[in-house]
């Protein structure tokens, strides 16, 4: 099974590997550092499940175990009544993946397959023969057709794609967690394209001709996550390199008690703690730092209107949190669940946003 990206646009050239029609029913399975998030997808009705994730089991985003992760997923699928499904949707990590835009000149298939890997030399410093590469389309047929009319000795046709590279050890091993959980595995791809499946699906219900521009945030426990879009077309990603762990640590020192409990204090509230002063100070200094994160955005992007922020991870349901992130960047605050099907009915749904949309074409 090849690595899958969301086919963005149709056009005769180059044209597009078909892609596979995906099983109605399918289970979106993301491996976090902390948790594994199962999500039983049939239409709009979800099933999740979440179990808390084995200590080295990953490290650095890559499985250390393929038979122990396998044997692990299909534990938990059985404790919860889940084994009755036969195919899966994998979220591949963020450490594992690289996912970028680019513009081209205009060719055919053929001649993609073998310039696409040139694209990453910046970025890969391994031999490119060990990674696995796909693209998908972000020019439109008459994006095409109009770099065609307007072709001179000065102005080559472009067409800009979206590629990813992903190690070819990484997509072995996910087919062979997926074959010791008893699962096939029919699409694998890097967490962005999960996002942009979800927000493909909303700006098809809200039926707008113009696309609407957006701001995700994953609040996760290592790192904070920026993801920038208009539309589906993905702009940019910011990552910060702290995240949920600072507050437990400021509960940790403020509470005298180990990270390990600080952290189920922070998520249950206890004494509420989500509100002492150690915490609202660490509010603060994050979201200070998402502030010049989107400021640069801003700056780098100056036709940006983005007013609208969707919450996902950890951080999600932290409302003092939400609060400090409202006042400071001074914009409107989502839940990324509204972005899934049946998000507002499905409780705690944004932990499972990644294994929602990943079971999404």
């Amino acid at each position: 099974m090849p690595l899958t990206l969301p086919s963005m646009a149709k056009t005769k050239m180059p044209k597009m590997p078909p892609m596979p029609k995906l099983p109605k029913t399918l289970l979106g399975i993301d491996m976090g550092n902390d948790t594994l998030k199962v999500a039983l997808c049939r239409g709009s009705t979800v099933r999740k499940v979440a179990a808390p994730m084995p200590k080295n089991l990953l490290r650095e985003g890559r499985v250390t175990s393929p038979e122990a992760m396998g044997e692990f997923i299909k534990q938990t699928l059985k404790q919860n009544g889940l084994r009755h499904v036969t195919h899966a949707a994998m979220v591949l990590s963020n450490e594992t993946s690289y996912v970028r835009e680019v513009s081209m000149p205009l060719m055919s298939a053929e001649q993609l397959v073998i310039n696409i890997p040139y694209e990453f030399n910046d970025y890969i410093t391994d031999e490119l023969k060990g990674y696995v590469f796909d693209y998908a389309m972000l020019s439109t047929p008459e994006d095409i057709e109009r770099e065609r009319d307007e072709a001179s000795d000065e102005h080559a046709p472009t067409m800009e794609l979206m590629l990813s590279a992903v190690p070819t050890g990484v997509l072995d091993d996910a087919k062979h967690i997926m074959r010791k959980a008893g699962l096939k595995l029919v699409k694998a791809a890097p967490s962005l394209c999960a996002y942009i499946s979800l927000i493909r699906r909303a700006e098809a219900v809200s039926g707008s001709t113009e696309p609407r521009e957006y701001c995700l945030l994953d609040l996760g426990f290592q790192n904070i996550r920026m993801y920038m879009f208009r539309g589906e077309r993905h702009i940019v990603t910011r990552v910060l390199e702290t995240g949920l762990s600072v507050l437990d640590d400021a509960i940790a020192d403020a509470m005298d008690v180990d990270a390990h409990l600080a952290h189920t204090y922070l998520l249950t509230n206890y004494e509420g703690c989500q509100n002492h002063e150690a915490c609202v100070n660490a509010y603060n200094n994050l979201a200070v730092e998402l502030m010049r994160a989107l400021n640069f955005y801003r700056f780098s992007n100056p036709d940006s209107d983005v007013n609208d922020v969707w919450l996902c991870g950890g951080g999600a349901v932290i409302v003092p949190l939400q609060e400090v992130i409202r006042e400071t960047l001074d914009m409107n605050i989502h839940q990324a669940a509204n972005l899934a099907p049946g998000g507002d009915r499905i409780p705690d749904c944004y932990q499972y946003i990644e294994s929602i949309g990943i079971t999404l074409d």
